[in-house]
């Protein structure tokens, strides 16, 4: 059961959160707090010791106080800090944690582009008729979720968490 949970509630978290941003231009705050309630109660089940469980939530609140600087001079959204926060605690003080921050890195880079070359092209777009939410063409803002979401499907595998569950695999 333990394991099943690992291979879902993370995974099936970030997907909602991507498609929310991509979609409505929000990440639900129910997101977050299902990612941090699911992990409290999993980590211990999973074999996590006391302290193990304090390094990951020191992770999160790492990444907590950085994503708030952030967000208090504008550069990134509140849903986005919260998610960011939320999940880093599945990864803890890993080189885990550091791959899915340079994965975010990478794919937000990469949609930045993507979305500022739409913006670019969004009268045409819009007369074609492609089915794109109007907000990706017409926001100041990008949906950074989609790429949070993205990076933590290339880095959850490498996390201690679902290396544990794998581990039971063998």
């Amino acid at each position: 059961m333990t394991e099943a949970a690992i291979f879902v509630v993370f995974p099936l978290c970030l997907a909602i959160a991507a498609f929310s941003d991509f979609f409505t231009m929000t990440i639900p705050n129910r997101v977050s707090a299902i990612l941090l309630a699911s992990f409290i109660v999993v980590a211990p089940l999973a074999g996590l010791a006391m302290p193990q469980i304090g390094f990951h939530l020191l992770a999160g609140l790492i990444v907590f106080a950085s994503c708030f600087a952030l967000f208090a001079i504008g550069v990134m959204g509140g849903g986005d800090a919260k998610l960011l926060s939320a999940s880093a605690i599945w990864f803890g003080l890993t080189p885990s944690l550091v791959a899915y921050l340079v994965y975010v890195s990478f794919f937000g880079g990469i949609l930045t582009l993507a979305i500022l070359s739409l913006r670019g092209h969004a009268s045409a777009i819009m007369a074609s008729g492609l089915p794109l939410p109007n907000h990706l063409l017409t926001a100041k803002k990008v949906p950074y979720g989609i790429a949070i979401g993205i990076a933590a499907f290339f880095a959850y595998p490498s996390s201690p968490l679902m290396q544990a569950a794998l581990a039971n695999f063998h």
